[in-house]
């Protein structure tokens, strides 16, 4: 139980009407979850405007109503706080409400269009190898030590962030790692957090239906850097030509890490196969499990995030070397025939590139790839031609699929991808609406030392088709239908 002025500390407040010394026992954004003893925050999201359900609020039993517009009709007994920012004081809030959790431990915070669920993954795996207790908190999963949670957003809301931040002190995690996304900066999410290091992979096309622009898409993950504190560190990859803007402004100290360039941690590519990485960073050579040239940058970011935390340098390198990549990141998928399988979330053209040109690297002259790949519906449609363009440029043949189409016509969704096509391209490339039916008709194109990837949806195992999630496992069909095929 807190009192609400307590609640309120340093949150912007512009009109009380009632009484702040009051209890409050839960905080709230969503209606039909108040019971009493709740406070209400009335925020304007993306579909709904919680100040349509401050009635509905206070007519569960709730105490406080934290909102920007003052309801026309008050309940006596009520308290109303009028705030300039709704998301924002539920942030504040949040935070004092469960006793600023994110200053009880180390808390890294990954952000970047590709990369953010590998490092903090990667990060994880990691600190666990190295002794600590750990929480994770990505696109993939949720764990506080050794107990997984699910997930249903890259970062959490306001209160369900610091709550599970809570349950990790409790459980005396020394680290937590999480991604945090653009959207989440913007809509305040992690506003009023502790971060002892933030972490910039790199930026490119996408989020462009939320965000409108790609200016604003910079602008939204700058501010996470404008938001550190001097006592926390800013590290970047210096590979990027954006890295420079995200850290222009930050009060925190400056690090960064590079592959191509000069930073202050370098990485050096001696050898990419399929079996792993053989890399030289800073001066040592370490052999990883992990394939490509990005992830060669994800391993950097993650050595480099180690040592800002104070680990041995030695330490860290032994244990780099037995990482295994996330699930449905480059994942590797064998059956009968010979045939290669690989699945990866691959979701942006800059991701899509770096795979196809991971998997050329690492196959041999003479061997097919062979490409399957859809894009999301109800998001950016930009990069829907870019993504088939660049299939088609990488691959010997690709097959055009549905993704998750959510509400929209899969077939229209694919008529774009394919207006990114030449003549030439198109003759290579074959339509297939079924994700299943895809997936078999790409493995039938492949022989002996073929690569077939399927790209776009990686860990997530179902299709969300009409607003109605299918269990689909990619990994799953995939290895399946090498299986049944190439006996």
């Amino acid at each position: 139980m807190k009192l609400l002025k307590d609640i309120l500390y340093k949150a912007r407040l512009e009109q009380v009407v009632g009484h702040t010394n009051i209890a409050i026992e839960q905080l709230s954004f969503d209606s039909r979850t108040v019971v009493p003893f709740t406070a209400f925050v009335a925020v304007k999201g993306t579909r709904t405007d919680g100040h349509a359900h401050i009635a509905q609020a206070v007519e569960n039993g709730a105490t406080a109503v934290i909102c920007e517009r003052m309801p026309e009709e008050r309940r006596p007994g009520v308290t109303y706080v009028r705030v300039p920012d709704s998301a924002n004081a539920l942030a504040i809030a949040a935070d004092n409400f469960f006793d600023h959790p994110s200053r009880k431990l180390k808390l890294v915070g990954v952000t970047g269009t590709n990369g953010k669920t590998s490092v903090t993954t990667l990060l994880h795996r990691l600190f666990r190898a190295l002794g600590r207790k750990t929480g994770l908190i990505s696109t993939v999963e949720v764990r506080i030590g050794q107990e997984v949670l699910p997930t249903t957003h890259t970062t959490p809301d306001a209160i369900r962030l610091n709550e599970l931040l809570a349950r990790m002190v409790e459980e005396r995690c020394t680290h937590c790692f999480m991604e945090v996304s653009s959207h989440a900066v913007v809509q305040e999410r992690v506003t009023g957090l502790h971060f002892d290091v933030g972490v910039f992979t790199n930026i490119t096309h996408d989020h462009l239906d939320y965000h409108g622009s790609f200016a604003e898409y910079i602008k939204a993950k700058k501010r996470f850097f404008d938001m550190l504190g001097p006592d926390a560190c800013a590290l970047v990859n210096a590979d990027d030509a954006n890295s420079t803007v995200m850290v222009q402004n930050t009060r925190a100290a400056r690090r960064s890490f590079a592959v191509a360039g000069m930073a202050d941690h370098r990485a050096r590519i001696v050898e990419n196969q399929l079996s792993g990485l053989h890399l030289n960073i800073d001066g040592h050579d370490v052999y990883t499990r992990l394939v490509g040239g990005f992830n060669a940058s994800n391993l950097l970011a993650v050595y480099s995030t180690a040592l800002i935390l104070g680990e041995a340098p030695l330490n860290v390198l032994t244990a780099l070397s037995d990482l295994t990549p996330p699930v449905g990141r480059f994942q590797v998928v064998r059956g009968k025939g010979g045939v290669i399988g690989i699945v990866d979330y691959a979701h942006t053209p800059d991701a899509l590139r770096n795979v196809l040109t991971t998997i050329r690297e690492v196959c041999a002259q003479g061997e097919k790839v062979i490409g399957v790949l859809g894009c999301g519906g109800d998001r950016d449609r930009e990069k829907r031609p870019m993504m088939a363009r660049l299939a088609a440029a990488h691959c010997d043949a690709v097959v055009l699929t549905s993704d998750n189409p959510r509400s929209e016509d899969p077939s229209a969704i694919i008529e774009e991808m394919r207006g990114g096509l030449s003549a030439t391209d198109q003759q290579r490339t074959y339509v297939n609406v079924d994700r299943r039916e895809a997936i078999r008709q790409a493995v039938g194109l492949a022989g002996p030392g073929d690569v077939v990837l399927v790209a776009g949806k990686g860990h997530e195992a179902y299709q969300e088709i009409a607003g109605v999630r299918h269990p689909f496992d990619d990994a799953a069909v995939l290895k399946e239908t090498l299986e049944l095929m190439h006996k």
